[in-house]
Order: C-alpha cells, then sequence, then structure tokens
C-alpha cells in the first residue's frame, strides 16, 4: 500500500495526553518522529486511489497518544465537507481530537457524478426482507455504471457505488486506519466513527459488520439511517454505544415518531425506506443490555432545542444509546451536534 501526501499541508504537531485507561494501547506511530501532519493524503487500495484528509490538534505542547474521529461525508460530498468548518477543527483542537475524512467514490472512472459510501442494500437495492428498498415508480434512478456493469443492481433502487471489492469501503476504512495508527500517535481504545446522511448510513455499516465494529469505540450517524429491514445492532460483545441524531423534519431521511418502529419513507421528490430511529436504537440498546419494554426516557444532554432519550440507564454521563432529534430538515447541525458527538465520545472513552 503506497500512501503519498498532496500539496497545502499543515505543520505537524503531537497529540493532546490523556489520561490512561487501563484497557487501551498506543499506535505504532508514537514511535514516529516526526509523525504525519495534518493535510491530504491518498493510497492505493485494491486497485483504487483514495484519498483523505487529516487534522491533527494544534497542541505542540502537549504529547501522547490520543482519541481519532474516523468521518464520513454525505451523498456527493467530500473530505472537506467536516475540516473546512473552523468550529470543527477548534472544537477538536481543545479536546485533543485526531480528525480523518475519507472522500467516497463516485467521481472517478467507471462512475460519474457523487461521491457515496457503500452499505447493505444501498449497490443492490433489495432490503432486509427481500423488497425494494425504495418506490421506483416515484424514485429517479440513480444507479451508478459501475453496479450495472457489475450485475450488482438488482433493480432501479440502487443508489451508491460498486467500485473495489465486496464490502470495499469497509475495508478501505479499515486500511485507512491502519494507517493513521503507523503514522501518528493515536490512542487505539478510542476511536470512533461519525458521520452525516449517506455517511451516517455507513457510520450504522461499520457498528453492524464484524470485520469493523471491534476498531471503533462507538459510533454517532448523523441524519443517517439503514435501510428498511437493516436491524443488526453491533457484533455480540462489542458493546459499542451510539449516538443518533436526526431532524423530526426531515423529508430525505425521515426519523418517525417517537417509538413507533416501522419503517420510514422519504418525501422530497424520492420514495426511499428507512428503518426508523426508534426500530435501530432499541436494537441497538438491546444488544447493549438495556430494557426496551418501556418508552425511552427524556435525557438531557444540555441542548434546550434537542429532544434526546434513552432505553438504558442515564446515570453516567452519557447513556450508551442515544436518540437526539432537533426541529430541523435535512441539516445535520454541526453547529451544536459536533460539540454533542465529542462530549458522546470523552463519556464513553472507556467501558462502562
Amino acid at each position: 500500500m503506497n500512501c503519498s501526501k498532496s500539496t497545502g499541508l499543515i505543520a505537524a504537531f503531537l497529540l493532546v495526553g490523556l489520561p490512561a485507561t487501563g484497557w487501551t494501547a498506543d499506535s505504532p506511530g508514537c514511535a514516529n518522529h516526526p509523525p504525519l501532519e495534518s493535510g491530504t493524503y491518498q493510497m492505493q487500495f485494491e486497485g483504487l486511489e483514495r484519498t483523505y484528509r487529516v487534522h491533527v490538534p494544534d497542541s505542540p505542547d502537549q504529547m501522547g497518544a490520543g482519541p481519532l474521529v474516523v468521518i464520513f461525508h454525505g451523498w456527493g460530498g467530500d473530505e472537506n465537507d467536516y475540516l473546512d468548518l473552523e468550529e470543527v477543527r477548534q472544537e477538536a483542537d481543545k479536546r485533543g481530537y485526531v480528525l480523518v475524512a475519507a472522500r467516497g467514490i463516485g467521481s472517478g472512472t467507471p462512475d460519474s457524478g457523487r461521491n457515496s459510501w457503500s452499505f447493505r442494500g444501498s449497490t443492490s437495492g433489495i432490503d432486509g426482507n427481500g423488497a425494494k428498498i425504495c418506490d421506483d415508480e416515484f424514485t429517479p434512478d440513480y444507479t451508478y455504471p459501475s453496479c450495472r456493469e457489475a450485475g450488482i443492481a438488482q433493480n432501479s433502487c440502487s443508489w451508491t457505488h460498486c467500485q473495489g471489492p465486496s464490502e470495499g469501503d469497509v475495508e478501505f476504512t479499515l486500511a485507512m486506519v491502519r494507517e493513521i495508527e503507523n503514522g501518528l500517535c493515536v490512542d487505539t481504545g478510542r476511536i470512533y466513527a461519525t458521520g452525516t446522511s449517506n455517511g451516517g448510513m455507513f457510520t450504522w455499516e461499520l457498528g453492524q459488520n464484524p470485520k469493523s465494529a471491534s476498531t471503533f469505540r462507538a459510533i454517532a450517524p448523523n441524519i443517517g439511517l439503514p435501510h428498511r429491514g437493516y436491524l443488526a445492532g453491533p457484533p455480540a460483545g462489542a458493546g459499542m454505544p451510539a449516538l443518533l441524531v436526526t431532524g423530526t423534519r426531515d423529508a430525505t431521511v425521515p426519523p418517525g415518531e417517537w417509538e413507533e418502529p416501522g419503517f420510514t419513507t422519504t418525501s422530497d421528490g424520492d420514495r426511499f425506506f428507512y428503518a426508523s430511529a426508534t426500530a435501530i436504537t432499541r436494537v441497538w440498546a438491546n444488544a447493549l443490555g438495556c430494557s426496551t419494554e418501556t418508552d425511552a426516557v427524556p435525557f438531557d444532554a444540555g441542548l434546550g432545542h434537542v429532544d434526546c432519550r434513552s432505553y438504558c440507564s442515564s446515570e453516567m454521563a452519557f447513556p450508551a444509546v442515544l436518540d437526539c432529534r432537533a426541529d430541523m430538515g435535512h441539516d445535520s447541525g454541526l453547529a451544536w451536534s459536533w460539540r454533542l458527538t465529542l462530549d458522546f465520545f470523552d463519556a464513553h472513552a472507556v467501558e462502562q
């Protein structure tokens, strides 16, 4: 695997030291001098050139293994969607988080159009119940050439790329994390994943897939839900906390009503079918040993305009599975949700 750096790089910095947890380990990159710099990198993976951007905390006077957040953009976005935002970088700097934001596939040969992340159902167009993931009478055909030519798309509901091997985005993510661990001083027990929209959907995939679940301490999907029927929790023993942020007026990936576990339907011109926020958080809570026999109870996350609820105990700083919904549309709300996400990751730095 060949990793090269592009132009426009920032000076290198070491990471903020954090208290030892007793069960984590420093990455091989802790022995590197100098470490990777902030900037944009390319790596060859399974015959494809993949791109990711790294932001290293601006804290040159502090040393030690620090946490890592892996970020996934929405459909048509790129690695700059989060990292171009000053508030994202500044909040990470204050807490000593390394950030790595990857670019999905879609804009290069053989595909044209939107960069995307592929997850269960999105390439085949088939939901977890064997039906279509969309109503194709109302939904345009977004099928990428790579899915059509490979015979992976089984209908016109397919909407993400099919380049690379099966589970290619999962495998690429793991390879990229290894690159970061080798180039920076990372606490391997504090690696987290978050993403927006299509990237949020892929974040659920990382938490559900046995290949990747053990790499991540917690996940925080933002305005992204699995397609209908794909309701697996984390693998047994993973114990992976999850924060979900959605918008109650979201017509693209609607969360549904509280305590309604049925699927939801896009109503912004397309008609895709998604698991509801209640359905996926119930499954996740059960997997983490929380009872869902009664309604989720409110949790005060310190955001007056956001309704957060959980099936898990709130005796800790944050419950292990948290469903937060704001009065907004298909909007990441990063001005407030990014701080909430890092609060959640901080609260689950160690196993409870």
